[in-house]
């Protein structure tokens, strides 16, 4: 269970800098 929701967790962070980075990607294309 522990396991599972650290794999979880993880998933998450890596969605969530994906997000990020493809945000600041988006504005300095607007910006440009």
């Amino acid at each position: 269970m522990t396991k599972h929701l650290r794999v979880i967790l993880h998933a998450w962070h890596f969605w969530f800098r994906l997000r990020t980075v493809f945000k600041v990607l988006k504005l300095s294309i607007v910006v440009a």
